[in-house]
């Protein structure tokens, strides 16, 4: 299991645009990827879960990935994070 906490800097936050992206980002990756705030998680291959959480900007959030690729499933995220201005 691999986690990394991301400090949202968008100031729009995590919207229905940058979700599609993170989650279009991991979906081909076999482990379990979940995104974490405020105590809530949800499947970060669910486009629902993930705007579910309402991310504004600010928020800090965890990714937490669990199985076989789950280093590169932070390569993407991380990928993701900077060249959507999403968070670092």
């Amino acid at each position: 299991m691999v986690e990394k906490i991301y400090t949202i800097t968008s100031h729009s936050g995590i919207h229905a645009r940058p979700a599609t992206v993170l989650v279009g980002a991991i979906k081909a990756v076999t482990s379990e990827v979940f995104i974490e705030y405020k105590d809530k998680q949800v499947n970060l291959k669910s486009i629902m879960g993930v705007m579910s959480l309402g991310i504004p900007e600010g928020a800090q959030v965890k990714v937490i990935a669990k199985g076989d690729d789950e280093e590169e499933v932070l390569k993407c995220v991380n990928q993701v994070m900077q060249t959507e201005g999403l968070g670092e």
